[in-house]
């Protein structure tokens, strides 16, 4: 093979490796008995990788293929929405709203981002998640989403260091 189709291809290949990882973390998303959204946050990291190795185009790639294959044969498909509708799709949106180069509207988009996610889970796959909401945290929706966006500012920290980790090491293999 040519040096251009070579390399085409090793992208293909690594999105396709990424890809199969973040289905497997997905699927220990599935079998632990806690830690769901952490392991599924966990497997939004290789959109991330994919990202970071071949391209934005790349990395919705790696979350599209394994976003729909969790949808058909992952046995949890609340851990699948939640993978499509967010914390797959999520990592590699961050990089393409930080490109903006205005921080508050950058962190206007992220939490509006968050929130669409929230209400969205919130109001349509409540059962998926809930399915016995306790009352008291029906009677308090806004703390909720306060909470919610605490949590997800403390996420997005995280992630851009570990992004940041991630640009580094890959960097330092191109230059061997």
């Amino acid at each position: 093979m040519a040096g251009p189709e070579r390399s085409q291809a090793s992208y293909a290949a690594m999105g396709g490796v990424l890809a199969a990882g973040s289905l497997a973390v997905l699927w220990l998303a599935c079998a632990a008995p806690s830690g769901r959204i952490g392991l599924t946050a966990a497997a939004g990291l290789f959109p991330v990788a994919a990202t970071l190795y071949a391209g934005r185009a790349a990395g919705y790639l790696c979350w599209a293929s394994s976003a729909l294959l969790g949808l058909f044969l992952l046995p949890d498909k609340g851990v699948a929405a939640l993978y499509l509708a967010f914390l797959g799709v999520y990592p590699v949106a961050k990089g393409r709203i930080e490109s903006l180069n205005r921080p508050g509207l950058e962190w206007g988009l992220k939490l509006s981002c968050f929130n669409l996610a929230l209400t969205l889970f919130w109001f349509v796959f409540q059962g998926l998640f809930l399915p016995q909401t306790p009352q008291w945290l029906k009677d308090n929706t806004l703390l909720c989403y306060g909470a919610g966006n605490l949590i997800f500012a403390a996420y997005d920290v995280g992630l851009s260091q570990l992004i940041a980790r991630l640009r580094a090491r890959l960097a330092r293999r191109k230059g061997r």
